[in-house]
């Protein structure tokens, strides 16, 4: 489990000069936590964090020494995929469920030459106690053909006695279709349109 450092955050400074002073805010909130808990992280540290967590990862939170069991629950970026802007936390609490997502990433698509492979479904909503929760689900997609179909069903997660699917188990994952070539535009009705400007 990764451990993200962070310190809290004095309320009287805003967000925007923080960003620009090179940091990410946030917040920890939990059924344990009276008040959700502002925060602040180095810009650097929560890059590097984000490059192999997101929604549903659960990391050790060190917060001005003290440690706490998180799961990260949202992350807000700047509009036009700019900089990380927000990173939110719940405080884990043993023996109680929690909800979250498991990300769905497909392996070896380039392997499918017959068809194109469609990615319908990114993110699997769930709810588990802290010691049973799945950050990602991987699915190997080089044996599809056109037609095939994954469904959430088909997945071991969906087996999986210790979590209670909140997403659908019919909800298609990954498809593969036909390519269809486009259809070539014709050029008749811009050369009458031509012919019809030049007329006087």
């Amino acid at each position: 489990m990764n451990t993200l450092k962070a310190e809290k955050r004095d309320m009287k400074t805003k967000a925007k000069r923080l960003r620009r002073e090179g940091f990410v805010t946030g917040n920890v909130f939990g059924r344990e936590i009276k008040e959700s808990i502002p925060i602040q992280i180095e810009k650097g540290t929560a890059e590097r964090l984000l490059k192999t967590n997101g929604r549903g990862s659960q990391v050790m939170l060190d917060l001005d020494g003290q440690s706490m069991d998180v799961l990260i629950k949202d992350v807000d970026y700047a509009p036009m995929g700019g900089p990380i802007y927000e990173i939110d936390f719940q405080a884990l609490v043993s023996g109680e469920k929690v909800n979250s997502v498991a990300e769905v990433f497909l392996l070896n698509h380039e392997k499918v030459i017959a068809g194109i492979v469609q990615q319908q479904l990114r993110e699997i909503a769930f709810k588990a106690l802290p010691s049973a929760l799945v950050e990602k689900v991987t699915i190997d997609v080089g044996d599809m053909k056109i037609g095939d179909t994954i469904k959430v069903k088909d997945l071991d997660i969906a087996a999986d006695k210790d979590i209670d699917l909140i997403t659908d188990p019919d909800t298609d994952i990954v498809t593969v279709t036909e390519a269809r070539n486009a259809p070539i535009e014709s050029d008749t009705d811009e050369d009458a349109d031509t012919v019809e400007s030049t007329e006087v």
